[in-house]
C-alpha cells in the first residue's frame, strides 16, 4: 500500500519541463540533493549561482522533479526578476502562487496575510520545498521567504541567482556554483543539438570543435549555436563561425546582457574597460589605473566578481568568460558601428591606426 501511495502522489505532483538533452545534469542534481539530505531535520537554504545561460534554472527544475512526497508542500516560482520588472503587482502574484501551491487551493493575498499565513504553516510543522528562480533584488526574498524565517525545521529553500551579493544578508547554508561544462560534455551537448546524436559527424568534426571552443562550456550557447547550425552545409558552418568572431550571437548576448544592465553606470564603465583593455592584467595594477580615473575600482571589481562578470585567475590576473568578453566589446562597437572614432573605447590596432590617420577621433577622447 505504501508503494502505491508513493507512486500516486508522485504522479499527482507538478512535473516541470527540463532540457531535452540533460548532459552532465545528473551529477549536479545529486550534489545539491546531498546537501540537504545530510541535515533532514534542519531548515536549509541553498543558493545556485552562475552567469546567465549556465543552467541554474534547469538544475533547479531537475531537483524539484525528484523531491519526494515526504515534503508537506512545494512550489517552484520561476522568472522572478522578469515578473517583477513587467508586472506592477508581480510580487503579490508570486506570493499568491506560492501559497496556492503549498496549500493546494486558490489563494488571494490581503495586506500582511503572506507573513501571517506562512507563520501558521511554520507553526504547524509542515515541511516545505520552495524554489525561487532568478532572484535579483533583496525585497523579492523578503516578500517570498521572509529572509528564511517563515519555514519550519526540515524545510528547504533553493534560490537561483546571478547576484552573489544578495546572500550576505541571509543565513545561507550552501552556495552551489555552476561551472562551465568540461570539453567532453560540451561536445556531447552541442552534438545532440547540431547532429541529433552524441558525437559530431566525422566530416564536421573540426568545425564542431571550433564551435564548441567558441561557446566556452556555456550550455545555453551550445544549445543555441548547435540548433542554428543543424542541417546546414559546410560552407554555411564556416560562414557562421567566421561571423561570430566579429559579431556575437544575439540570442546568447541578450541573456548575458541582463547582468550588465543591472549594474550602475560606474560598474558598467569598469566592466567595459576590463573587456577592452585589461584581460590578463594584474588586478592591483588595473585597480590603481581605474581609481585614477575616478571609478572606485576597489569595490567595483568586487561587485563584478559577485555578479560572475569577471574572474580572478592565477597570479591575480583578471579574466572572464569568452562570451562575456565578446558581449562587452559588442556593446562598445554598437555605439558606432561605422565610425570607430565615435566609440568610447578602441582596442583593435587597425581601428586605432585608422582613427589617427584620418583624424576622425570624436571630442569624447579629447
Amino acid at each position: 500500500m505504501e508503494e502505491i501511495v508513493k507512486s500516486v502522489l508522485a504522479k499527482l505532483d507538478r512535473v516541470l519541463s527540463i532540457t531535452k538533452f540533460p548532459v552532465g545534469l545528473e551529477s549536479h542534481v545529486k550534489n545539491v540533493i546531498r546537501l540537504f539530505e545530510n541535515q533532514p531535520t534542519e531548515f536549509c537554504m541553498i543558493w545556485i549561482w552562475g552567469i546567465g545561460g549556465s543552467g541554474k534554472t534547469t538544475l533547479a527544475k531537475a531537483i524539484y522533479n525528484q523531491i519526494p512526497y515526504t515534503f508537506g508542500g512545494k512550489s517552484f516560482i520561476q522568472d522572478i526578476r522578469e515578473v517583477c520588472e513587467t508586472d506592477g503587482r508581480g510580487l503579490v502574484h508570486l506570493q499568491e502562487q506560492l501559497l496556492s501551491d503549498v496549500l493546494k487551493t486558490k489563494w488571494k493575498i490581503e495586506r500582511g496575510e503572506m507573513e501571517e499565513t506562512m507563520n501558521e504553516i511554520r507553526h504547524s510543522g509542515k515541511r516545505l520545498f520552495i524554489v525561487l528562480d532568478d532572484v535579483n533584488e533583496i525585497d523579492q526574498l523578503k516578500q517570498l521567504c521572509g529572509n528564511g524565517k517563515w519555514f519550519s525545521r526540515g524545510s528547504v529553500v533553493i534560490i537561483t541567482t546571478r547576484n552573489l551579493d544578495l546572500l550576505y544578508q541571509f543565513d545561507v547554508d550552501y552556495v552551489y556554483e555552476m561551472d562551465e561544462l568540461d570539453e567532453s560534455d560540451s561536445v556531447e551537448l552541442f552534438s545532440w543539438h547540431a547532429f541529433g546524436e552524441a558525437k559530431p559527424r566525422e566530416d564536421f568534426n573540426e568545425l564542431a570543435k571550433s564551435a564548441v571552443t567558441y561557446c566556452g562550456g556555456l550550455p545555453l550557447a551550445l544549445e543555441i549555436l548547435g540548433s542554428f547550425l543543424r542541417k546546414r552545409s559546410e560552407n554555411e558552418w564556416k560562414s557562421v563561425l567566421s561571423k561570430l568572431e566579429i559579431i556575437p550571437n544575439t540570442q546568447v548576448q541578450n541573456i548575458l546582457r541582463i547582468s550588465f544592465d543591472g549594474l550602475c553606470l560606474m560598474e558598467k564603465d569598469i566592466f567595459l574597460d576590463v573587456c577592452c583593455f585589461f584581460i590578463g592584467k594584474d588586478r592591483d595594477y588595473v585597480t590603481e589605473i581605474l581609481n585614477g580615473c575616478g571609478l572606485h575600482a576597489d569595490i567595483g571589481i568586487i561587485v563584478l566578481i559577485k555578479r560572475g562578470l569577471i574572474k580572478i585567475e592565477k597570479n591575480n590576473k583578471l579574466g572572464m568568460h569568452r562570451l562575456l568578453l565578446d558581449m562587452g566589446r559588442e556593446i562598445v562597437r554598437q555605439s558606432s558601428t561605422m565610425q570607430p572614432g565615435k566609440r568610447s573605447r578602441l582596442w583593435l590596432r587597425k581601428d586605432v591606426l585608422d582613427v589617427l590617420k584620418k583624424n576622425t577621433v570624436s571630442r569624447f577622447f579629447i
